[in-house]
C-alpha cells in the first residue's frame, strides 16, 4: 500500500511539472511558438534552429553586456535564479517551476541560469522530453547554452538510451563545447548506478586519450558497482590503480565495497589488501556481517593471522563472540598446518565461555586422521601444551580420540583414553561414544560393557547415541537378546529412538529369521517413522538386496535388432 501510494504520489508530481513545463512559454507571438514547435522536435541539431551557434554567440554577449551595465547581482532575473536554485537544492522541482512561471506572469526575462535551473528541475524528475522542450526554447530565444545545459540534460535523460547520450555529445561538439571531467562523472556514474559496468569503463578508459583525469566520484561508482556485481578481482585492480595514477585517495565507504566483493567472491588476495586498506589506513571498523566473509575467506585459504585480526575487530566492536566467530580461526591455523595453536584455541574458547564441540574440531580431525603418524604427532602436540603449563580441552584429546577410530585404530584409541590422566584431562560423555564407535567397528562386544561401567562409575549419564550404540554393538553378536535391554532401558528413560536403531535391529532380526522384526516394524511406524525404500527392498527381496542400484537386476528387456 505504501509502495503504490508513493508510485502515485510521484506519477502526480512528475505530471504537475510536465504542465508546469508545457505552460512556461517564454516566447511572444505566433511566430515565436512556431519555432519553439519546430525547434523542439530538434533539441540538437543546432543547423536545424532559429539561431546557429554563432549568432546565438553574438546575442548573449551582447545580452551579458547590457547585464553588466544595470548591474546583474541585482536584477529580477538574478534573485528568481537564486530562489529557484535554492528550491532544487532541497529537491523542490515544482516549487522551482512555480518561481518560473511567476517569472513570465512579471515578465521577467530568462536567461542561461534561468534556463538551466529548468533544466536541472526536469532531471530531478527524469523528465527528458521536458528538458528537450526547455532545451529547445532557449535556443529559439537566442540564449546560447553552456556546459551545465549539458549536463542537465545528461541527468535528466534515461541511461539506458545511449542514442540520446551521444546525440547530447555531438551537440556540445557543435557548440564548441568540449566534455570535461564532470562531464565524464555523470555518464559514468549514471552507468555505474544502472549496472552498466563495461560502457562505464568504456568511458572511462577513454579519458586518458583526451587528457583528462577520472573524477574521485566516477571511479568510485565504478569500482562500488564492479564490487555489486561480483567482479571482486576487477574492482580490486580498479582501485588500486585509481590510487596508483592519483594524488588523491578513495574514501573509505570504497574500500569497505571492495572488502565485501572480495569476501563474498572469497578472493584471499583481494580481502588482504582491502582488510588492511579500511582497518589499517583509514581505521574503519567493518560490521560483523562483513567480518564474517572475511573469516570465511581466512579460514579457506589458511590465513590465521588475519583471522585474529577479524576477532580482534570484532571485540572492538562489542560483539559477543560466539562458536561461530572462532571456529573458522581454528580452521584457518589447520589450513596453515599450526595443530599446536588450534588445539589451544579451544581452551581460549572455554575461557570466554564458548563451549567448543568435536564439530568445532573437524579440521583438526580432518588435519591429523591421515594416518596413525599424524595421530602420534597430535598427541605430542598434546604433551607439549601440558609441558608448557597449558590446560588441554577435553574436546582438544576427544579428537584425538576421533582420529584413531577413523582409522580404525581402537588400541591407539583406547591407550590414549587411558593415559587421559597424565594429560590433567577428565574424559566426558563425547570421548566414552566415540570410543563405543570403534567398538562397533571392531565387533568388540567386552570392550564396549566395560567403558559403558567406567563410565558410569565415572558419574558420567549415558545419553541417547550411548544408548544407539551400545544397541548397534550388541547386534553385531550373535547372541543380541541385549539390545533389546538397552532399546527399552531408552524407552523408559524418555529417549525415542532414532530411525537408525530400528532399522539396524530389523535388519538383523530378519536376516537371522526372527520373526520379532515384524513387531520392530510395528514399532517403528508408532514412533513416526516410515519404512524407507531400501528396507522394504531388504524384506521383499528375502535379505538378498537392499534396494541399490548396483544391487538390483535390471528389468528392461532387451531389444533385438
Amino acid at each position: 500500500m505504501l509502495a503504490s501510494s508513493s508510485r502515485n504520489a510521484l506519477k502526480r508530481a512528475q505530471r504537475s511539472v510536465r504542465y508546469l513545463v508545457a505552460e512556461l512559454s517564454v516566447t511572444a507571438g505566433v511566430q515565436e511558438q512556431r519555432r519553439y514547435a519546430s525547434a523542439s522536435q530538434t533539441a540538437f541539431e543546432p543547423e536545424a534552429t532559429v539561431l546557429n551557434p554563432e549568432q546565438a554567440l553574438r546575442k548573449s554577449r551582447s545580452r551579458n553586456a547590457e547585464g553588466r551595465i544595470r548591474g546583474s547581482t541585482h536584477t529580477p532575473v538574478a534573485r528568481y535564479n537564486m530562489q529557484m536554485a535554492t528550491m532544487l537544492d532541497y529537491q523542490q522541482p515544482h516549487r522551482a517551476m512555480l518561481l518560473a512561471r511567476r517569472m513570465k506572469e512579471e515578465g521577467v526575462e530568462p536567461d542561461v541560469i534561468t534556463y538551466n535551473n529548468l533544466l536541472m528541475a526536469c532531471a530531478q524528475e527524469q523528465l527528458f522530453r521536458e528538458a528537450r522542450a526547455v532545451f529547445a526554447d532557449m535556443l529559439s530565444m537566442g540564449i546560447q547554452p553552456d556546459r551545465h545545459t549539458f549536463h542537465n540534460l545528461m541527468r535528466a535523460m534515461d541511461v539506458k538510451d545511449q542514442d540520446e547520450l551521444h546525440e547530447i555529445l555531438r551537440s556540445m561538439e557543435s557548440w564548441g563545447i568540449h566534455p570535461n571531467e564532470l562531464t565524464y562523472e555523470i555518464i559514468i556514474t549514471r552507468l555505474a548506478r544502472s549496472h552498466r559496468v563495461e560502457l562505464a569503463l568504456q568511458f572511462l578508459a577513454n579519458m586518458p586519450r583526451l587528457g583528462l583525469s577520472p573524477t574521485l566520484s566516477a571511479a568510485s561508482s565504478v569500482i562500488t558497482a564492479a564490487a555489486d556485481l561480483g567482479f571482486a578481482r576487477l574492482a580490486l585492480e580498479l582501485a588500486l590503480s585509481f590510487e596508483r595514477m592519483s594524488i588523491r585517495r578513495l574514501e573509505a565507504s570504497t574500500w569497505v565495497d571492495v572488502l565485501v566483493g572480495c569476501a563474498e567472491a572469497v578472493y584471499a588476495e583481494g580481502v588482504l589488501q582491502a582488510w588492511r586498506k579500511v582497518v589499517n589506513e583509514h581505521n574503519v571498523l567493518p560490521d560483523e556481517g562483513c567480518c564474517i566473509q572475511v573469516l570465511h575467506t581466512a579460514a579457506r585459504h589458511g590465513l590465521p593471522t588475519l583471522a585474529l585480526e577479524v576477532i580482534e575487530v570484532l571485540k572492538r566492536i562489542e560483539i559477543v563472540w560466539c562458536e561461530h566467530h572462532i571456529a573458522p580461526v581454528i580452521e584457518a591455523m589447520c589450513h596453515h598446518n599450526e595443530l599446536k595453536e588450534a588445539m589451544l584455541m579451544l581452551e581460549y574458547m572455554r575461557k570466554n565461555d564458548i563451549e567448543p564441540t568435536l564439530e568445532t574440531a573437524t579440521p583438526i580431525l580432518k588435519l591429523i586422521s591421515v594416518d596413525t603418524d599424524a595421530v602420534d604427532h597430535a598427541w605430542g602436540q598434546l604433551e607439549i601444551i601440558r609441558e608448557e603449563g597449558h590446560q588441554i580441552d577435553v574436546v582438544a584429546f576427544n579428537v584425538v580420540v576421533q582420529a584413531a577410530i577413523v582409522l580404525k585404530d581402537l588400541q591407539r584409541a583406547v591407550g590414549t583414553y587411558k593415559a587421559a590422566a597424565s594429560l590433567g584431562v577428565k574424559p566426558n560423555i563425547d570421548t566414552y561414544n566415540l570410543l563405543l564407535l570403534g567398538c562397533i567397528d571392531a565387533r568388540h562386544r567386552e570392550l564396549g560393557d566395560r567403558l559403558l561401567s567406567e563410565m558410569k562409575a565415572a558419574g558420567i549419564k549415558p545419553d541417547q547415541t550411548t544408548y544407539e550404540r551400545m544397541v548397534r554393538l550388541c547386534l553385531t553378536q550373535s547372541t543380541y537378546e541385549d539390545a533389546f535391554f538397552y532399546l527399552e532401558e531408552m524407552k523408559a528413560l524418555g529417549m525415542v529412538p532414532p530411525l537408525p536403531v530400528y532399522e539396524a535391529l530389523v535388519r538383523k532380526l530378519f536376516s537371522v529369521g526372527d520373526v520379532r522384526y515384524k513387531l520392530a516394524v510395528e514399532e517403528m511406524k508408532e514412533c513416526g517413522y516410515d519404512l524407507s525404500p531400501r528396507l522394504k527392498s531388504f524384506i521383499d527381496s528375502g535379505g538378498s538386496h537392499d534396494g541399490s542400484q548396483d544391487a538390483q537386476p535390471s528389468t528392461i528387456e532387451p531389444v533385438l535388432l
